[in-house]
C-alpha cells in the first residue's frame, strides 16, 4: 500500500510550477490530513513548496529573476476545490475584467458555489461568497461565468454595451454545437433576462437549435430593460429587449 507521504510527494511532483493548492485538491482522505501535513512540511523544508496561508501551499516557478510570485487567481484556486473536485469558481468584476468587459479590478473578489459559502481573507487576497445557479464542475465553470456576465451586464463598472455584445457573440460563436446546448441548458436556471439576451444573441448568430427552450421559458408579456436596441442587436425586439 502506498504511504500517505509518498502519495503527497507524487501529487505535488505532478503539479505544474506556478500552481497553488490545498488539501481539497489532493486525493487524500480527511483522516490522513495529519500525516499529509507532515509530508507537506518536509516538502517546505526542502524548498519544493511554500506555505501561503493555513492549509494553502504554492509550488513556485523558478525564473532567471528568482521565484515568480503567485497571482490572485492562483491564491484563490485552492478554495475552489473539495476532495480533488471543483465546486466553485471566481466570478464578479474580477472575471469580467478578464473577459474584457471592464477595466476595473475589484479589491474584493467573488467566489460562486452551489453548496459552499467561501470567505477568503489571507492578507494578499480577499473574496466573498455568492451562490451559483447550478452545481459547479471543471466542465461547466467557464460557461457559468459567461452566463454571470450576461446576468450582471447592466451592473458591470464602465461597461460598453456594444463591446460587451461583441464579446458575447465571439465567445458563443467558437463553441461547438454541444457546448452551446450546455450553455442553453444552464441558462434555464438563470433569471429570465439572461435567457432572453442569450436567445437574442444566438438568434443573431443564426443558431436555431435549442432557441425554443429559451423562448418557451419566458413570459411573453415581460419586457427586459437592458439598454439594448435593434441597432446594437438586430434580434433584441424579438426577445422583448430594449
Amino acid at each position: 500500500m502506498t504511504r500517505v507521504s509518498d502519495k503527497v510527494s507524487q501529487q505535488v511532483k505532478e503539479l505544474p510550477e506556478d500552481t497553488s493548492f490545498g488539501y481539497g485538491q489532493l486525493a487524500i482522505p480527511k483522516q490522513e490530513y495529519l500525516t499529509a501535513a507532515k509530508a507537506l512540511e518536509r516538502l517546505q523544508k526542502k524548498g519544493v513548496i511554500k506555505k501561503l496561508a493555513k492549509g494553502i501551499f504554492y509550488k513556485p516557478k523558478k525564473t532567471v529573476f528568482g521565484e515568480k510570485k503567485p497571482d490572485e487567481q492562483q491564491l484563490l484556486k485552492p478554495y475552489l476545490y473539495q476532495n480533488g473536485k471543483r465546486t466553485a469558481y471566481i466570478t464578479g468584476d474580477y472575471l469580467y475584467n478578464q473577459l474584457g468587459l471592464t477595466t476595473q479590478v475589484p479589491a474584493v473578489m467573488q467566489i460562486a458555489s452551489r453548496n459552499r459559502r467561501i470567505f477568503v481573507n489571507n492578507g494578499a487576497v480577499k473574496a466573498t461568497p455568492v451562490k451559483s445557479y447550478v452545481d459547479v464542475t471543471d466542465a461547466n465553470y467557464q460557461m457559468l461565468g459567461f452566463l454571470d456576465a450576461i446576468k450582471d451586464l447592466k451592473q458591470i463598472p464602465d461597461v460598453d454595451i456594444e463591446n460587451a455584445l461583441a464579446i458575447f457573440k465571439s465567445r458563443l460563436s467558437v463553441l461547438t454545437p454541444a457546448q452551446r446546448q450546455m450553455v442553453i441548458d444552464y441558462a434555464l436556471a438563470y433569471p429570465p433576462r439572461v435567457r432572453a439576451l442569450l436567445g437574442a444573441i444566438l438568434m443573431d448568430l443564426n443558431v436555431k437549435k435549442g432557441i425554443d427552450k429559451l423562448s418557451s421559458s419566458l413570459n411573453p408579456l415581460t419586457t427586459f430593460e437592458l439598454g439594448i436596441n435593434d441597432s446594437l442587436l438586430p434580434t433584441a425586439s424579438d426577445w422583448h429587449i430594449r
